[in-house]
């Protein structure tokens, strides 16, 4: 009786992994509402960059340059184990000036002139909160609503409630450039854009800057294309026999994702060849953008993958954990990363795409106001700070020239509408016609979503 039973679930299995468009176990339900974005491109900053900075100027910090961290800021709250054994906790304030930008005045840091460009277009949100204070947890919770690895991560969510609108290419696709700010920075693991418990066709498909983009992407030597489809027809063959005798959905994905495969081999060397851009937008995004491997060459290839109706693209770029030396290893983060993700939002908005694009970028948490090591005029390092740090968003959905929250003289403490983690991926999911309480998946006896039992709707953010 279960076996026959699970033949039921395999060919419902089967005929939704077919139809791109119908990938949620009840597709009827999603989306909720109707979306303001179509797809996300999510620029997450690996390593966590300094928000005093970049984008939460603190002028009266120049005066208390040195002194002691008062203790009514601080509050006794958690340190790391870096700088809890420092006799002092000396302030640090930033080296960099900042002016404001466009007609919503948005304040940004000389290291920014791109992105100030752009400051009317985007939503700037000072009052970021996490609980994690160290990388992976931290990462791993943006990516995934939890500390601990094992849940789907959003592009997980997003493939598995809206499907894929491109038949020949991944619904969520990931790419990692390393900064020129720290280049041994923290590692990044391939559960971050893991499925979790979810079916495992909606895990995030990992772009190379070497060799094929895909692994195994190319035909071995000696085999023709009409051999290997014959060969994935044969092998999709045995595949469906297994199917009727075990009734095992992950049977039925491995048959759709050779399928897949095989389309990539022409869909993507087609989608990563860039010899078809005008010498204007290649100019656009920058010296690197040529470069496989590099942010700027990532930020054309998400744009590339954004039209041809990816659903999301997660791009990580390393080298924001800046201990010491913030000056020196702060402009080279903002040299790789300025202007292309300017030439990204410029690049959409003239297409016509950034009004139904949702674009994300930040890190897992901010940096110290006190100076970690040695303080010196020139140079000052900088600890994780969760309490307090600033993200932007611009595109579907998102009211554009927005400044969100404030934070204490130090920006050490939030004093004006906070914004957790939850309530962020809570307002991406909003975006995209979702309702985060909706979008969840039955494992190990209960109703798992990305937000878990948390989250709100930041309706400031909301155009």
């Amino acid at each position: 009786m279960l076996r026959t039973g699970g033949l039921g679930v395999g060919a419902l299995a089967l005929t939704s992994l077919f139809n791109e468009k119908l990938s949620a176990s009840d597709p009827a339900t999603v989306p909720h509402f109707a979306p303001r974005a179509k797809r996300i491109i999510y620029l997450h900053q690996s390593g966590a960059p300094s928000q005093i900075d970049l984008f939460d100027p603190k002028p009266k910090l120049r005066a208390l340059h040195g002194t002691e961290l008062p203790g009514s800021i601080r509050m006794g709250q958690r340190i790391t184990t870096m700088t809890s054994g420092q006799k002092s906790l000396p302030v640090a304030a930033s080296m960099f000036k900042f002016a404001p930008h466009g007609g919503s005045g948005a304040m940004l840091s000389e290291l920014l002139p791109h992105t100030a460009t752009m400051a009317d277009d985007l939503c700037f949100v000072r009052s970021m909160h996490t609980e994690a204070i160290n990388h992976d947890p931290a990462i791993t919770f943006f990516q995934t609503g939890a500390e601990q690895p094992g849940r789907p991560s959003l592009g997980s969510w997003l493939s598995y409630g809206l499907g894929s609108e491109n038949r020949d290419l991944p619904a969520f696709v990931v790419m990692i450039s390393r900064g020129t700010g720290r280049p041994d920075d923290q590692p990044l693991y391939d559960r971050l854009w893991g499925a979790g418990f979810l079916p495992s066709r909606h895990q995030g498909v990992k772009f190379r800057s070497t060799g094929d983009p895909v692994l195994y992407l190319s035909n071995p030597p000696g085999i023709s294309e009409g051999a290997r489809r014959r060969q994935l027809d044969e092998l999709g063959e045995l595949n469906r026999m297994k199917l009727e005798t075990a009734g095992d959905p992950e049977i039925a994905t491995r048959i759709a994702q050779y399928v897949l495969a095989f389309r990539m081999q022409t869909s993507v060397p087609e989608l990563v060849d860039l010899s078809k851009e005008p010498e204007a937008i290649l100019s656009m995004y920058g010296p690197n953008v040529r470069k496989p491997g590099t942010y700027a060459h990532h930020c054309l290839l998400a744009r590339r993958l954004a039209e041809r109706g990816v659903r999301f693209v997660q791009l990580y770029h390393m080298g924001w954990d800046h201990h010491d030396k913030v000056p020196q290893r702060l402009r080279g983060q903002c040299a790789d990363t300025d202007q292309a993700s300017a030439a990204l939002l410029r690049d959409l908005k003239q297409r016509g795409m950034l009004d139904d694009t949702l674009v994300v970028w930040g890190g897992e948490f901010g940096r110290t106001v006190y100076c970690q090591g040695a303080l010196k005029e020139e140079d000052y390092g900088r600890d994780h700070h969760p309490r307090c740090f600033t993200i932007w968003l611009a595109g579907g959905g998102i009211r554009p020239g927005t400044t969100i929250g404030e934070t204490d003289d130090f920006s050490y403490n939030i004093v004006k509408d906070p914004v957790h983690v939850h309530d962020l991926n809570a307002t991406i999911l909003h975006c995209m016609g979702i309702d985060h309480k909706g979008l969840t998946f039955r494992y190990q006896g209960r109703d798992f979503r990305l937000t878990d039992v948390h989250g709100s709707v930041v309706q400031a953010m909301l155009a």
